[in-house]
This record gives C-alpha cells, structure tokens and sequence, in this order.
C-alpha cells in the first residue's frame, strides 16, 4: 500500500501470524521509509534543546532520546528519537508522513545557532529486527557486543557498517539497524536466513497497540497537547523548548481529555474514529492477537480516564461496551 509516498508491505503471510513471531521469537520491519537528520556543529546540542522537549544535556554520547516536536501552542509536530553519536553529532529519527515539515522545523530554529543541519534520509535504509531472540539474531554476526537498550553504536554487522540501536516500536526487545541503502537487502537475506521473518505495517501497528505507543496522525496531532497524551514524561520545560509554556500551562492546569487504553468486552471491534458516547474519539482499535479481544486507544474527559471506568463506543451504529484497562495492554519486554 502507499504510505507516505513508500510502497510499503501491510503484511507477508498474516498479520497474526507476523504478531506472534515477533511476541515469540523475533520478527524483521523494513522500515526505511522513516526520516533522518543529521544535526552537528558547537550549538548542536544547543539548537536540538530549543527544538525538542526533552533534556537533551542528559543524552551522553551513545545515547538514544525519546522526544516531541512542538509548535508555540504545544500542538505536537512529531514523535522523534534522537541519537548521540558523538559530542557535537546527533541524528534524529523522524515519522514518514512528517519528514519535510520536521526538516523545515530544524532549518528555521537553526538561525541564530552555529549548527548545522542536514537531510540525511537518502543515506539510510532502516530495519527493525524485535522479539526475545531479536539481539541474539543480530548477535551472531556482529563483530562486538550490541550496543544496550537505549544507546546507539556502530557495528560490522554481516561484515557491513551498521548503526545499531537499542530501540523499537513493538514493546519487545531489539534493535533497528540503519545503514546505506545498497546494502540493506543483503542484510535483510541473511537475518531472514537466521530466523528473523519478515513482518509488515499491520503487524506493525497491533504490536504498537498493545504497548499502547502513540502514532502519530492518531494519538499525536497539531491539535494536541503533549500532555493529553500522556507525554508528559519526555517534556521537561525548563529547558525553555519551543511549546514549553504551553505545555507547562496544561500541566498546571490539567488536560481537558486524557488517552486511556480501553478492551472491548464481549464481540466487536473499534476502529479509530470511533465517538465515544458521551464524549470522546478511539484513535485506534484492533484485535488484540495476544489477548484475543478488542483493543484501543481513546481520548475521553479525564473523570472518565480512571482504569476499571465504563465506556460505550459506538461502532458503525452499534453500541460495543468497554472498560479502561491499565497502559500497557500487554507487558512490554523492551
């Protein structure tokens, strides 16, 4: 299907199968249609505390970060990852569908700061490898140990120069490799060889469902607030970033609706954009292949948000019952 201008496999041989592999044994995403950009100069570190709302003086060298982009008003821009790869060099992740934006974000609040950014997306393929046996896939044929969860390191990996990363969107353990596009398929052979299979952006997105991860376009949007999302954690505003006193604001103020992880009781499934009755939107909504039953996410008013509270969605005319469940869904591994 297009996503974001990439032709991109929904699925190899079922999503629920593709699930399971990962929650079991490990799974590989091509995911290269993610965005990158290399930031570096003096004031990096400088530039990249203006722009994003986490603390990025806490990120040593060899770290990876978690961090939005926001606008003035604390609407989020995007959800981001950043890498330390050196003391004046960082790469952040980007989503897709927001890579222009995000690198036109960096460009405009770079003036006035001796840093420099550049759009390195054309340079890096990108592949997710996640599960139990995830690392030790990618272990066997790396030259040195594998760099920790949440740190970054290069390796030789099937004799290629790899960036390895401690991070993932699946709530599982292991590692997404970036490295130059024209080595990537013979990469993705020889992981597939040692038992990583190949899954695809439905499996993808069930797995971010059940850790309750946010996706952006769904749980994150312009017209949300950090906060609401329940991203408060990743925003520190003392740093003085671009949205902090919004953000700071809400904080203060509390949020006029909250995200809750909610789980269909009896048959049904919700979709996202879904009304809540009496108030609220499910962002997203699946079969849950672990626990076998609907799930979601939703915004509701926060003296809804109470996990064991009641909510009646309506899907396509029907009423399904519902009940907030604690985050995450199903116990993250990573």
């Amino acid at each position: 299907m297009d996503f974001a201008g990439w032709e991109m496999p929904v699925q190899y041989d079922g999503v629920r199968q593709e699930h399971l592999r990962v929650r079991e044994h490990a799974g590989m995403f091509d995911v290269s249609h993610m965005g990158e950009i290399a930031t570096s100069g003096p004031q990096a570190s400088e530039l990249l505390q203006h722009l994003l709302s986490n603390d990025i003086d806490k990120l040593a060298v060899g770290g990876a970060q978690y961090s939005v982009l926001c606008r003035e008003d604390g609407g989020v821009l995007d959800d981001l990852f950043t890498y330390r790869l050196d003391e004046d060099s960082y790469l952040t992740v980007t989503n897709a569908s927001n890579h222009e934006r995000d690198f036109a974000t960096f460009l405009a609040g770079a003036q006035g700061f001796d840093a420099t950014v550049t759009d390195v997306a054309d340079r890096y393929a990108m592949l997710a490898v996640q599960g139990p046996a995830a690392r030790e896939i990618v272990q066997a044929t790396s030259d040195r140990p594998l760099p920790p969860r949440l740190t970054a390191g290069r390796r030789l990996v099937h004799a290629t120069d790899v960036l390895v990363c401690g991070t993932g969107y699946t709530g599982e353990d292991g590692v997404e490799l970036l490295l130059a596009p024209e080595d990537a398929p013979a990469l993705w052979d020889e992981l597939v060889r040692r038992g990583a299979a190949p899954a695809g952006l439905g499996a993808r997105d069930t797995l971010r469902t059940e850790v309750c991860f946010p996706l952006y376009g769904q749980e994150l949007t312009e017209e949300r607030n950090p906060i609401a999302a329940g991203l408060g954690w990743c925003c520190k505003e003392d740093t003085g970033f671009v949205g902090s006193e919004a953000v700071r604001e809400m904080r203060a103020a509390g949020p006029p609706e909250k995200l809750v992880a909610f789980a269909i009781e009896g048959a049904g499934i919700a979709r996202a954009g879904n009304p809540v009755i009496g108030g609220g939107v499910v962002t997203s909504g699946t079969l849950s292949p672990t626990l076998q039953i609907g799930i979601g996410l939703a915004y509701v008013a926060p003296e809804r948000a109470a996990v064991g509270e009641r909510l009646d969605i309506d899907v396509r005319g029907r009423t399904r019952e519902a009940v907030v469940r604690s985050s995450p869904l199903v116990p993250k591994h990573g």
